[in-house]
């Protein structure tokens, strides 16, 4: 029992450091952004209101909608994006046209999230630098440089890993959700009127008497959410019961007290609005708190590039990316990955965004679109989920998501007025990574079906190959082939210029599903094909690591000799030529095609020894 509360502590607080590191800095812009955008006139009911506002949107969005809904859909323990859209694919099998739409609009959704992530790291650090210009108004020409050098430590170090710091990420963290309730708490000890803005009275009435600003600011409370799909994308990291008890018992406590803090200090200071979170503390404290507000988003941001890593993977292992270098970073952990293209990609992107808007008020415009939208797409593919694969009544799922998607549905529509202020900088990196995607996943089946269709019966082949059989030559070849039960080309080739086969040949697919994690009991299966030839068939989850040697270790003891000494790969690679009417525009071809040629090995992929894969080429036109 002691182990178990131990355990339960432990996670509670690594939630804090990894979920909860990117909505805890929301504190640092939101309030400023309401206000200082001159669309709320400067008045005691509307100060009630707008924290009012605030306080309903965590409520309704955080709490209920992520926290007490959407943890429960998880898929095998795991949650995020990818494994919603794998829940709802799977509830709507039967449903062929219904299911494209949905795994388009999931995949769309996964896309997005790269626009967020360059966003989201970008105003979170250089809010919390702009604390500088508090302390002295001569620091602000550094705010820029020192940004990006940050920046820049924080992607640098990425290929050595988390293990040696993410045991910090959770106290630091602590210490940051426990100073900011502090700092709230004493400016509403001196107004406790301010705690009457939790009656919804406030919000509703600030929403009647001003829809029109309502609906503005909108886009600018959405800041306040910052971070919320993390709840669901962590979820197998640490569990649904220390997500919801560090959200409740800390993260939420937290947050509302500073932000009815903020809202105290403005009732006696209007003119604190340039800055509300600085100007609540005590001038002794500004520096430290510029620190600790760093360290604070630096591992919000950290937090948001490993998700980014997590997501490639598995959108490789789905076939709408190429096959990355992904490298291990922790021999113990499998989880702990690093993505060196994902890696400079989000770093260039995030230079970008920071030179470009210099500000987090402006970067605050570009923010929000990205999210609210991937907020949609993710109660829709909810509504799917419980209507089809838990069987619910129709109108109970309707009235459990159609609340949830009016309300994303706002703060979308609200955001949209930002489009041409900077929310098409979210969106265009989102639609350049669909684009890719998209074009991978259409380029790879169009390959498929051409291969299919040239295909040799491989069955029928070994017969007529060992009616007059090659000369053999000791130990085995593992020939890895896109689909089961057809001749390699790499084979063809071994006979055309060697003339010789291996005592034993394995012919091997590995085959990614729609699920997280495939067990090792499951991982493979295996057919005698006569001659000592064996079809092989391995499968993995989009969490697990493909590691073909490993997975063939598994059957040497049923009926296939497997020695690691004298085991040679052999892995086809397609050259491919793209060609005008092949199934997909012009440019398409052609971005596929140079996709194809800067993708790196499969070898690497699939965790082949380097010194035994044999690469044999062959032109493909599409």
């Amino acid at each position: 029992m002691q182990n178990s509360k131990s355990s339960l502590a432990a996670l509670t607080l690594g939630a804090i450091g990894v979920v909860y590191g990117d909505i805890g800095t929301s504190v640092l812009y939101a309030v400023k952004e309401v206000f200082g955008g001159h669309h709320v006139p400067f008045t005691p009911a509307n100060v009630y209101g707008v924290l009012s506002i605030f306080f309903w949107t965590l409520t309704v969005i955080v709490s209920i909608k992520y926290v007490v809904l959407v943890l429960r859909a998880d898929n095998n323990g795991e949650g995020g994006l990818i494994a919603m859209l794998a829940l709802a694919s799977q509830a709507v099998k039967d449903r062929p046209q219904l299911r494209h739409r949905l795994l388009i609009i999931g995949i769309f959704g996964t896309s997005l999230f790269y626009g967020d992530g360059v966003i989201t790291p970008a105003i979170s650090v250089l809010s919390a630098v702009e604390g500088l210009e508090v302390v002295s108004p001569r620091f602000k020409e550094y705010v820029i440089p020192l940004t990006l050098v940050i920046l820049l430590m924080l992607f640098a170090v990425q290929k050595r890993g988390t293990s040696g710091i993410g045991k910090f990420f959770g106290p630091i963290t602590l210490v940051w959700f426990m100073t900011i309730a502090v700092l709230g708490v004493s400016h509403i000890l001196r107004h406790p009127e301010i705690l009457k803005a939790l009656w919804p009275g406030y919000a509703l009435s600030f929403m009647w008497h001003q829809p029109g600003t309502t609906f503005i600011i909108l886009g600018a409370v959405v800041l306040c959410v910052t971070g919320a799909e993390a709840l669901y994308a962590d979820l197998g990291h640490f569990g649904k019961k220390p997500i919801r008890l560090a959200w409740f018992t800390a993260v939420m406590p937290a947050l509302t007290l500073n932000y009815f803090g903020q809202g105290a200090l403005l009732l006696a200071n209007p003119e604190a609005v340039k800055n509300p979170f600085y100007l609540m503390a005590p001038e002794w404290a500004l520096l430290p708190l510029v620190l600790l507000a760093t360290m604070a988003t630096v591992i919000a941001s950290q937090a948001l590039i490993t998700g980014a890593f997590s997501v490639t993977k598995q959108v490789v292992q789905l076939g709408y990316l190429p096959r990355l270098n992904v490298q291990h970073t922790s021999v113990r952990d499998t989880g702990q990955i690093y993505v060196p293209a994902v890696n400079w990609g989000l770093f260039v992107a995030i230079v970008v965004a920071v030179v470009m808007f210099r500000s987090s008020s402006a970067l605050a415009s570009a923010y929000g679109i990205a999210v609210t939208l991937d907020m949609l797409i993710t109660t829709t593919l909810t509504f799917f989920v419980i209507r089809y694969g838990w069987h619910y009544p129709l109108p109970l799922c309707i009235a459990a998501t159609g609340s949830f998607f009016v309300v994303d549905l706002a703060f979308f529509s609200s955001n949209m007025l930002k489009l041409l202020e900077g929310g098409w900088f979210p969106l265009l990196i989102g639609g350049c990574i669909f684009t890719l995607m998209t074009t991978w996943k259409r380029g790879r089946n169009i390959l498929n079906e051409k291969l299919k269709t040239d295909a040799i019966d491989l069955q029928s082949f070994l017969e007529s190959v060992f009616s007059q059989p090659p000369v053999r030559v000791p130990g085995t070849a593992v020939f890895l082939t896109a689909e089961p039960g057809t001749v390699p080309n790499a084979m063809l080739h071994n006979l055309k210029h060697n003339k010789v086969l291996h005592n034993h040949n394995l012919f091997v697919t590995v085959r990614n599903h729609e699920v997280p994690w495939i067990g090792l009991d499951r991982r493979a299966e295996i057919e005698p094909l006569g001659h000592d030839c064996w079809q092989v068939t391995l499968h993995y989850g989009f969490k697990n690591d493909p590691d073909v040697p490993r997975a063939l270790d598994q059957i040497r003891n049923r009926g296939c000799e497997l020695d690691p000494m004298t085991t040679s790969y052999f892995l086809s690679r397609d050259n491919v030529v793209p060609t005008i009417g092949g199934g997909m525009a012009r440019w398409r071809e052609k971005l596929f095609a140079q996709m194809h040629h800067n993708a790196s090995a499969a070898a690497d992929f699939l965790n082949l020894p380097n010194n035994s894969v044999v690469e044999l080429g062959s032109k493909v036109e599409i």
